[in-house]
C-alpha cells in the first residue's frame, strides 16, 4: 500500500474513522502502512483536539485488548451537511404556501431558549463587561463578534463578521428580526443596526447605548 504523506494522514484517520465506526491503532496502521507509533501519535493529537474519542476496547488471542476509536460529534461537523439547504428549502415552502409566520414562531422560540442558555454568562454583569460577555456568546454561536470603539458618534458596535444563517436569510429575513432582538436582550441597552450584510456590508453592526435607539 502506498504511504500517506504525513499532513494528510489525520485527515485519512477521520475518513477512515468515519467509514469502519471503530479502529484500533493496529488497524489503522495496516491500513496507512505506517507504524503504529505514528498513527498513536497522529490519533494522540486528534483526542486532544476533540475529534476522537475511545470507544472501547477489543480482545483477540493473548495480548492487552487494544483500544478502539472513534469519532466525537464535534467531528461530524467536518464531513459534508445539507442541513442549511433543507432550512432553506423549508423556508421557500412556507412562503409559497402563505405560512412563514410558522417559520418566525420558530425562530423566536429558538431564540427564548437561547436567551435561557445565555443567563447565567450574563448573570451580575453590566456596561462593558457585558458588552464583551455578550460578544462571546455571539461567537461561540458563530457569528464572529467582535466591539468596535472609535466609532462616529462615541457610541461602541458591536459587530458581525459571520452570518451562520445566510442560507435562510437569502430567503427571508425573519432570522434577522429573531436575532435583532436576541441580541438587543442580551446587551440589555437600545441597538440600532448600522451595517447590514443583506445590503452588501462586510458585518451586521450595531450602535450600542442610550442614543442608538431602537
Amino acid at each position: 500500500m502506498r504511504p500517506v504523506s504525513p499532513e494528510r494522514t489525520p485527515r485519512r484517520i477521520l475518513e477512515r474513522l468515519k467509514r469502519s465506526g471503530l479502529a484500533s491503532i493496529p488497524d489503522l496502521a495496516r491500513a496507512f502502512d505506517l507504524s503504529p507509533e505514528t498513527v498513536r501519535a497522529h490519533v494522540r493529537s486528534l483526542a486532544e483536539g476533540g475529534w476522537v474519542r475511545e470507544a472501547g476496547r477489543r480482545s483477540e488471542g493473548r495480548g492487552r485488548p487494544e483500544r478502539l476509536w472513534a469519532l466525537t460529534r464535534e467531528a461530524e461537523r467536518l464531513f459534508p451537511r445539507r442541513e442549511a439547504e433543507l432550512l432553506r428549502g423549508l423556508a421557500v415552502y412556507l412562503r409559497e404556501v402563505g405560512r412563514e409566520e410558522i417559520l418566525a414562531a420558530f425562530l423566536e422560540r429558538f431564540a427564548s431558549e437561547r436567551r435561557s442558555a445565555a443567563a447565567g454568562r450574563l448573570d451580575g454583569l453590566e456596561g462593558r463587561a457585558r458588552l464583551e460577555e455578550v460578544a462571546r456568546i455571539l461567537t461561540d454561536e458563530g457569528y464572529m463578534a467582535e466591539i468596535q470603539d472609535g466609532v462616529e458618534g462615541g457610541l461602541p458596535r458591536l459587530r458581525l463578521r459571520h452570518c451562520p444563517v445566510r442560507e435562510l436569510v437569502d430567503v427571508t429575513r425573519a432570522p434577522c428580526r429573531a436575532e435583532m432582538s436576541f441580541v438587543r436582550d442580551l446587551v440589555g441597552q437600545s441597538l440600532a443596526r448600522v451595517e447590514y450584510m443583506p445590503d452588501g456590508g462586510v458585518a451586521c453592526a450595531y450602535a450600542v447605548g442610550s442614543g442608538a435607539g431602537r
